[in-house]
């Protein structure tokens, strides 16, 4: 745990001091986001943040290399985590040149896709689903290459999507990198398997880069990610999760409700996971899509009716709205996370509901205490 701790430091530590580097750089070249109808920033702001976490990143992984414990796991680790990196590279590239000449949504999708690809063509994908009693859910090349291409780009483009507000995309990211880095560390743990994981790398290394990021993005941002940053922390996220699948073999970790160790159960969590995770930025971009679509517009077309711009209409502020999102981010996250590894626990049932009471009460009621607090009665 502690050298995950270090790996999480040093991307943090150095995203937050590149994202000066990335500013300025953003500044020379132009690529600044100007204020448009739909946004909701009152002044121009630099983009180019994506490089400054793809640093943190590559730092991250660097180090991890050099350490006593993760340097004797096995060379696959390392291997998967460089192409993941490689391909990290890739798409904010992609980015980079979007933040500077805004490519058309199919130029993008086609970057997208190209990424995913190089993924898949170095064997990150999936390839088959534990079920109960030991048996192994076996899907062919075609079938994980072209799920795991599913799986890469929805979640590149929900990131891209949910990323309206100063912080709300590298938050909500960095909770669900946190959330699968305590799966993964645990499902190894309880299960008496190596902790040193591609998965457990990958999401303590982003988690950092996200934490390293903020403070330069919240409200009053000072930077924005771009897509540069968007797409790049959406496609490692759902890689770290697609790397997972290939770490055990199904009669390695139990399935038998009863024991107190964890398990794979459902059978499908390796797929869900990344859904559930990011369940919020999914859920924005189906009801994005669905929305443009029965309006006769394209689905990449802008708008100003996201998930955000919703909660900023009944009444909170921009830093409230961020930080319900991440509540309820939090609130699926590591509730999946919890279910999978303590579904039997009745601490678990309980904690989940309790947080669930205080998201729902926070995201309705808290406008209008706020409102009625800040008008004051008519009556003597």
């Amino acid at each position: 745990m502690r050298e995950y701790l270090l790996v999480f430091l040093v991307a943090a530590a150095t995203t937050y001091l590149l994202t000066v580097v990335a500013r300025e750089i953003a500044l020379r070249t132009g690529a600044v986001a100007k204020v448009r109808d739909r946004d909701v920033h009152a002044v121009p702001i630099p983009y180019l943040g994506g490089i400054a976490m793809l640093g943190g990143l590559v730092a991250a992984y660097a180090v991890a290399r050099q350490l006593p414990f993760l340097s004797r796991s096995d060379t696959f680790v390392f291997r998967d985590a460089g192409v993941v990196l490689i391909a990290g590279a890739l798409i904010c590239a992609v980015g980079v040149l979007d933040d500077l000449f805004e490519l058309d949504a199919l130029t993008k999708l086609g970057g997208q896709v190209l990424a995913a690809g190089f993924l898949i063509a170095f064997g990150i994908q999936y390839i088959f689903f534990p079920g109960t009693g030991g048996v192994q859910i076996t899907i062919d090349n075609a079938q994980g290459a072209l799920l795991t291409g599913v799986v890469v780009v929805a979640t590149v483009n929900a990131v891209n999507f949910v990323d309206g507000l100063d912080g709300l995309a590298a938050g909500i990211v960095g909770i669900g990198a946190v959330a699968f880095f305590l799966y993964c560390y645990q499902l190894s743990n309880i299960n008496d398997l190596t902790l040193a994981t591609t998965g457990a790398l990958l999401s303590a290394a982003l988690a950092g880069a996200c934490a390293g990021f903020l403070p330069h993005n919240f409200h009053q941002a000072r930077l924005f990610m771009g897509d540069s940053g968007s797409m790049l922390i959406g496609l490692v996220l759902s890689a770290s999760t697609v790397t997972l699948t290939g770490q055990f073999s199904p009669t390695q970790i139990t399935d038998n409700p009863a024991s107190t160790a964890a398990s794979f159960v459902p059978t499908l969590l390796p797929l869900l996971l990344p859904v559930s995770i990011l369940i919020v930025p999914m859920l924005d971009l189906v009801l994005a899509i669905v929305r443009r679509t029965r309006a006769g517009r394209s689905p990449f077309a802008p708008d100003k009716q996201h998930l955000h711009h919703r909660l900023l209409e009944i009444g909170h502020s921009q830093r409230r709205a961020v930080l319900i999102m991440y509540l309820w981010a939090a609130l699926v996250a590591f509730g999946t996370v919890l279910v999978s590894l303590y579904s039997q626990k009745t601490w678990t049932w309980v904690a989940l509901g309790s947080m669930a009471t205080v998201t729902v009460a926070l995201t309705f009621l808290l406008p209008k205490l706020h409102h009625r607090v800040a008008i004051p009665s008519d009556e003597p």
